[in-house]
Protein backbone atom coordinates (compact mmCIF):
# COMPACT_ATOMS: atom_id res chain seq x y z
CA UNK A 1 0.00 0.00 0.00
CA UNK A 2 3.05 2.59 0.53
CA UNK A 3 4.20 1.33 -2.80
CA UNK A 4 1.38 2.42 -4.65
CA UNK A 5 0.75 5.88 -2.63
CA UNK A 6 4.54 6.68 -3.22
CA UNK A 7 3.50 5.66 -6.61
CA UNK A 8 0.54 7.66 -7.31
CA UNK A 9 2.56 10.64 -5.58
CA UNK A 10 5.45 10.53 -7.86
CA UNK A 11 2.73 10.70 -11.07
CA UNK A 12 0.83 13.87 -9.80
CA UNK A 13 4.32 15.52 -9.54
CA UNK A 14 5.47 14.52 -12.95
CA UNK A 15 2.24 15.44 -13.95
CA UNK A 16 2.56 19.15 -12.13
CA UNK A 17 6.17 19.68 -13.77
CA UNK A 18 4.31 18.45 -17.18
CA UNK A 19 2.00 21.06 -16.69
CA UNK A 20 4.56 23.70 -15.91
CA UNK A 21 6.96 23.04 -18.71
CA UNK A 22 4.65 22.92 -21.58
CA UNK A 23 3.05 25.49 -23.51
CA UNK A 24 -0.31 26.08 -22.54
CA UNK A 25 -3.36 25.01 -25.74
CA UNK A 26 -6.17 27.12 -25.33
CA UNK A 27 -9.34 25.79 -26.40
CA UNK A 28 -9.00 28.06 -29.87
CA UNK A 29 -5.68 26.39 -30.84
CA UNK A 30 -3.83 29.40 -29.21
CA UNK A 31 -0.31 27.86 -28.13
CA UNK A 32 1.27 29.99 -25.22
CA UNK A 33 4.75 30.72 -25.64
CA UNK A 34 5.25 32.65 -22.86
CA UNK A 35 3.19 35.05 -20.78
CA UNK A 36 3.52 37.50 -17.78
CA UNK A 37 4.20 34.81 -15.37
CA UNK A 38 6.69 32.39 -16.77
CA UNK A 39 9.34 32.73 -19.46
CA UNK A 40 8.50 29.40 -21.33
CA UNK A 41 10.97 26.98 -22.27
CA UNK A 42 13.52 28.25 -25.55
CA UNK A 43 17.08 28.04 -26.47
CA UNK A 44 19.39 30.51 -26.12
CA UNK A 45 21.76 31.36 -28.92
CA UNK A 46 24.47 34.03 -27.79
CA UNK A 47 23.52 35.45 -24.21
CA UNK A 48 21.60 38.69 -22.67
CA UNK A 49 20.27 39.24 -19.22
CA UNK A 50 16.49 37.94 -19.77
CA UNK A 51 14.48 37.79 -16.87
CA UNK A 52 11.29 37.86 -15.67
CA UNK A 53 10.44 41.20 -14.07
CA UNK A 54 7.03 43.35 -13.43
CA UNK A 55 5.25 40.49 -15.65
CA UNK A 56 7.48 40.91 -18.71
CA UNK A 57 10.57 38.59 -20.15
CA UNK A 58 12.78 41.67 -19.91
CA UNK A 59 16.69 41.57 -21.32
CA UNK A 60 19.11 45.40 -21.07
CA UNK A 61 22.50 44.25 -21.93
CA UNK A 62 24.35 41.30 -23.99
CA UNK A 63 26.93 38.86 -22.37
CA UNK A 64 29.42 39.42 -25.20
CA UNK A 65 29.16 40.47 -28.29
CA UNK A 66 27.07 38.37 -29.92
CA UNK A 67 23.77 38.94 -30.79
CA UNK A 68 20.80 37.06 -28.42
CA UNK A 69 17.92 34.61 -29.73
CA UNK A 70 15.27 32.98 -27.82
CA UNK A 71 14.15 29.94 -29.89
CA UNK A 72 11.56 28.18 -29.86
CA UNK A 73 12.09 24.09 -29.48
CA UNK A 74 9.47 23.49 -32.06
CA UNK A 75 9.15 23.99 -35.70
CA UNK A 76 6.28 25.75 -37.48
CA UNK A 77 5.02 25.80 -40.90
CA UNK A 78 1.53 27.85 -41.15
CA UNK A 79 0.90 30.04 -38.24
CA UNK A 80 -0.55 33.18 -36.91
CA UNK A 81 1.57 34.77 -34.14
CA UNK A 82 0.35 37.32 -31.47
CA UNK A 83 2.97 38.96 -29.40
CA UNK A 84 2.74 41.85 -26.76
CA UNK A 85 6.29 43.84 -26.70
CA UNK A 86 7.72 47.04 -25.09
CA UNK A 87 11.16 48.66 -26.05
CA UNK A 88 12.66 51.82 -25.70
CA UNK A 89 13.80 54.22 -28.24
CA UNK A 90 17.25 52.25 -28.94
CA UNK A 91 16.17 48.79 -28.76
CA UNK A 92 17.17 46.40 -31.62
CA UNK A 93 15.16 43.66 -31.48
CA UNK A 94 12.09 41.41 -33.86
CA UNK A 95 10.54 38.18 -33.50
CA UNK A 96 12.47 35.94 -36.35
CA UNK A 97 10.14 32.90 -37.74
CA UNK A 98 10.12 30.11 -40.08
CA UNK A 99 14.11 30.25 -39.06
CA UNK A 100 15.98 27.08 -41.29
CA UNK A 101 17.88 25.38 -37.99
CA UNK A 102 17.91 26.35 -34.19
CA UNK A 103 21.75 27.07 -33.82
CA UNK A 104 22.32 30.62 -35.64
CA UNK A 105 19.87 32.93 -36.24
CA UNK A 106 19.57 35.71 -38.75
CA UNK A 107 17.56 37.44 -41.62
CA UNK A 108 18.98 34.84 -44.37
CA UNK A 109 17.99 31.75 -42.65
CA UNK A 110 14.72 32.91 -41.37
CA UNK A 111 12.10 35.44 -41.96
CA UNK A 112 12.75 38.45 -39.60
CA UNK A 113 9.53 40.75 -38.26
CA UNK A 114 11.86 43.63 -37.40
CA UNK A 115 11.18 46.11 -34.22
CA UNK A 116 14.01 48.70 -35.06
CA UNK A 117 12.93 52.80 -34.71
CA UNK A 118 16.13 53.95 -35.19
CA UNK A 119 17.08 51.49 -38.19
CA UNK A 120 19.33 53.30 -41.24
CA UNK A 121 17.36 52.05 -43.82
CA UNK A 122 13.45 52.16 -42.30
CA UNK A 123 11.92 50.67 -45.03
CA UNK A 124 12.95 47.69 -43.01
CA UNK A 125 11.98 49.10 -39.53
CA UNK A 126 10.12 48.47 -37.03
CA UNK A 127 6.60 46.88 -38.92
CA UNK A 128 8.26 45.66 -41.70
CA UNK A 129 9.84 42.13 -42.77
CA UNK A 130 13.54 42.39 -43.83
CA UNK A 131 14.39 41.63 -47.37
CA UNK A 132 11.08 40.43 -48.51
CA UNK A 133 8.37 43.36 -47.07
CA UNK A 134 9.13 47.11 -46.41
CA UNK A 135 6.80 49.51 -44.33
CA UNK A 136 6.18 53.28 -45.78
CA UNK A 137 6.05 55.08 -43.23
CA UNK A 138 7.54 53.47 -40.79
CA UNK A 139 5.87 53.12 -37.41
CA UNK A 140 7.06 53.97 -33.98
CA UNK A 141 7.05 50.80 -31.17
CA UNK A 142 9.12 52.60 -28.48
CA UNK A 143 7.88 53.92 -25.16
CA UNK A 144 4.52 51.73 -25.14
CA UNK A 145 3.54 48.50 -25.02
CA UNK A 146 2.50 46.83 -29.01
CA UNK A 147 0.71 44.32 -30.33
CA UNK A 148 2.24 42.04 -33.17
CA UNK A 149 0.02 40.00 -35.36
CA UNK A 150 1.91 37.73 -37.69
CA UNK A 151 0.61 35.23 -40.16
CA UNK A 152 2.21 33.20 -42.67
CA UNK A 153 0.64 30.84 -44.99
CA UNK A 154 2.17 29.34 -47.38
CA UNK A 155 4.48 32.04 -49.44
CA UNK A 156 1.94 34.78 -48.06
CA UNK A 157 2.98 37.05 -44.84
CA UNK A 158 0.29 39.50 -43.15
CA UNK A 159 1.97 41.84 -40.42
CA UNK A 160 -0.22 44.01 -38.40
CA UNK A 161 1.10 46.47 -35.01
CA UNK A 162 -1.78 47.40 -32.96
CA UNK A 163 -4.45 46.88 -35.53
CA UNK A 164 -2.53 48.34 -38.50
CA UNK A 165 -1.39 46.53 -41.46
CA UNK A 166 2.65 47.40 -42.24
CA UNK A 167 2.93 43.95 -44.19
CA UNK A 168 0.97 41.98 -46.93
CA UNK A 169 3.85 40.35 -49.09
CA UNK A 170 4.59 37.02 -50.85
CA UNK A 171 8.05 34.91 -50.57
CA UNK A 172 8.77 31.08 -50.90
CA UNK A 173 11.97 31.34 -49.31
CA UNK A 174 11.34 29.50 -46.04
CA UNK A 175 8.56 26.70 -45.56
CA UNK A 176 8.47 26.03 -42.14
CA UNK A 177 10.90 26.75 -38.71
CA UNK A 178 11.84 27.80 -35.66
CA UNK A 179 10.13 31.03 -33.82
CA UNK A 180 13.22 33.19 -32.09
CA UNK A 181 13.35 36.32 -30.17
CA UNK A 182 16.19 38.77 -30.48
CA UNK A 183 17.88 40.95 -28.01
CA UNK A 184 20.26 43.32 -29.70
CA UNK A 185 19.97 46.59 -28.06
CA UNK A 186 18.32 48.69 -25.70
CA UNK A 187 15.37 47.29 -23.18
CA UNK A 188 13.10 44.88 -25.22
CA UNK A 189 10.23 43.44 -23.05
CA UNK A 190 7.81 40.73 -24.15
CA UNK A 191 4.97 40.21 -21.84
CA UNK A 192 3.11 37.45 -24.09
CA UNK A 193 3.97 35.11 -27.36
CA UNK A 194 1.41 32.91 -28.52
CA UNK A 195 1.03 31.13 -32.13
CA UNK A 196 -1.79 29.24 -33.52
CA UNK A 197 -0.64 26.78 -36.28
CA UNK A 198 -3.13 26.72 -39.11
Amino acid sequence: MKRLSILASCVLISAAALQFSSPAISQDGWVTLLDSSKKGDWDEIGKANWEMKDGALVADKLDGKELSYLVSKTQYKDFQIRAEFWTDEDANSGIFIRCQGNKAIDSKVCYEVNIFDKRPDPTYGTGAIVDVGKVDPMPKAAGKWNVYEITAQGPHFVVTLNGQKTVDAQDSKHASGYIALQYGSGVVKFRKVQIKPL
